[in-house]
């Protein structure tokens, strides 16, 4: 799994510029199965989102399309992490990677 952690690189104005493509982005990833949360930090300065890919390369190609990434928006830090404890509510989740 990895998180994604965004940094906003422009102001908001511009941010809201590419709001509507940036959550059709999300959907996408959502419906196939590679999001499982995403948000908003607070203060809003970015979001994150959990990545459920399959390794660093699958990650990356699903973060360069953001239209966020794309056009320079906000900046991606990349965390890989194994879960090894975890609430019951993620149990199934888990049992699959």
């Amino acid at each position: 799994m990895f998180f994604f952690i965004l940094t906003y690189k422009k102001p908001l104005t511009e941010v809201e510029k590419f709001l509507d493509n940036h959550n059709e982005y999300l959907d996408k990833f959502y419906k196939e199965g590679k999001f499982i949360f995403s948000g908003r930090k607070n203060p809003r300065t970015g979001g994150v989102i959990l990545c459920n890919a399959d390794n660093l390369e699958e990650a990356k190609n699903i973060y360069y399309n953001d239209p966020f990434y794309k056009n320079g928006i906000a900046n991606y830090d990349v965390i890989e992490f194994q879960p090894t404890k975890f609430n019951n509510t993620f149990e199934q989740l888990i049992n699959k990677i």
